[in-house]
């Protein structure tokens, strides 16, 4: 089998796909058949386990809302969710075709056409996270890259910004968030552009306490870099850019993606409590909306965005993996 698809749907955590093809193809059937089972039986088992003790305490655990709810009341609550997207889609579609067939009835007068403000649905609150935090991500990338560059290659700036660093690593996002809302409120003063202050107040905190793992690791890559790549590179009288392209990026690619995965995680983690104060829609907003509503299915919708959170994190995860894979690998080859 290519070692690149191997390496690939391992990533993904998708190894025992490798397994199945190969017994299918006759290679070590009996081996491959028993590591099969037993990387499968085991996270089976947890999982049945986790779902066993999770029924076990929520029926036994009441609350202002209820008793908590177990596996059977969130796989309901998720198909609610799904059956209410739907619904809001289907009402959605048709607004807008009822629209255009008035518009073309009234073909000699040209109505403005009107956007729908329906209520967004659960699938709209994630698309809206995963833009947000992908917005926050790229800007911190954007200033953690350049300056961990610059910061490695001059020790003296290291020295200068290491402190700096070390006081505002630590903050929290609850704690950036006010300074951040009151910024942003006294420079964008209109709230009907392309993006709304909610969304860039999400962003730019997020970009503030995740560009900090980026920052450091790609300043250690460039530090452990081996000198006498550097000694070549002014043997070549390379320029500053081309020994930047050269020999720096490929030598630390592995540390910069690094520093990028564990932003990424931070980022999610931070939006959550950041849509939550900020009141931009999101999965933060529909967790709050939820515990403000107190209807009987608010905890179990409430379970619901929890587990989303979850998997969506580790897609996040393995996709980042996935792609510092498929750099290195091309680096590897060029």
């Amino acid at each position: 089998m290519n070692n690149r698809l191997t390496k690939t749907l391992s990533l993904l955590g998708l190894k025992f796909i490798v397994r199945i093809i190969k017994i299918i193809r006759g290679e070590d059937r009996r081996n491959q058949l028993f590591i099969l089972v037993k990387s499968l039986v085991f996270p089976l088992l947890a999982i049945v386990v986790f779902l066993a003790f999770w029924s076990f305490f929520a029926a036994r655990i009441d609350t202002s809302l209820g008793r908590i709810p177990g596996p059977k009341e969130v796989y309901n609550a998720a198909g609610i969710l799904l059956q209410e997207s739907l619904q809001e889609r289907a009402k959605k579609e048709e607004f807008y075709k009822i629209q255009e067939t008035q518009v073309r009835r009234d073909s000699k007068i040209q109505p403005e056409k009107r956007e729908y403000v329906g209520s967004p649905t659960y699938f709209d609150q994630i698309f809206t996270s995963l833009k947000t935090v992908f917005t926050g991500f790229i800007l911190a990338s954007l200033i953690a890259v350049p300056i961990g560059l610059l910061c490695g290659l001059n020790k003296g700036l290291m020295l200068a910004i290491n402190p700096l660093i070390q006081i505002f690593k630590p903050i929290s996002p609850l704690a950036w968030l006010p300074i951040v809302t009151i910024v942003i409120s006294s420079v964008y003063l209109n709230n009907d552009g392309y993006f709304q202050k909610s969304f860039i107040i999400s962003s730019v905190t997020v970009s503030l306490c995740s560009l900090w793992p980026t920052l450091i690791n790609t300043a250690i890559g460039v530090d452990g870099i081996n000198p006498d790549y550097l000694n070549l590179a002014k043997a070549f009288k390379l320029s500053t850019g081309k020994k930047i392209k050269k020999i720096i990026l490929p030598a630390t690619l592995p540390f910069i993606f690094a520093g990028l995965r564990i932003s990424l995680g931070i980022g999610w983690m931070v939006l959550i409590a950041t849509e939550m104060l900020a009141q931009n829609p999101g999965l933060g907003k529909f967790i709050w909306d939820e515990f403000q509503n107190g209807s009987s299915t608010s905890l179990a919708k409430i379970m619901v965005a929890i587990l989303t959170i979850g998997i969506i994190g580790f897609i996040l995860d393995r996709c980042m993996l996935l792609l510092q894979q498929l750099v290195g690998y091309s680096n590897n080859q060029s």
